[in-house]
């Protein structure tokens, strides 16, 4: 989440007119990166960016009006889960008690 000053992005088509915003763009498509805000958030232009890498991770997003004297809109959304860690499949065996004497007896 941030403020991004990127006023001639198109959002919607994935536009833009000047060649820094455009980079800006490759950059968030080559990160497979989605921007989940749809509403301007500073006088008519989408500057506060929620940008997430699975649709899945936020929901709720709302506009909540200025706070105080400032023009920006107050951005709330909720975090839907948490991020987990992988756990691995991979089964490994335990030999702290075996008893190799044995094992070596049978071999021979």
């Amino acid at each position: 989440m941030g403020a991004f000053n990127h006023h001639d992005i198109c959002w919607r088509d994935n536009t833009a007119r000047h060649k820094q915003s455009r980079r800006f763009l490759e950059c968030i498509d080559g990160n497979f990166l989605l921007q989940v805000i749809e509403k301007p958030t500073r006088r008519g232009a989408m500057l506060d960016l929620v940008l997430i890498n699975k649709e899945e991770l936020v929901g709720n997003v709302k506009l909540k009006g200025s706070l105080g004297c400032g023009d920006d809109e107050m951005v709330e959304f909720k975090i839907l889960r948490a991020a987990r860690r992988a756990h691995s499949k991979l089964t490994t065996l335990d030999f702290r008690r075996t008893d190799f004497g044995l094992f070596r007896d049978l071999l021979v």
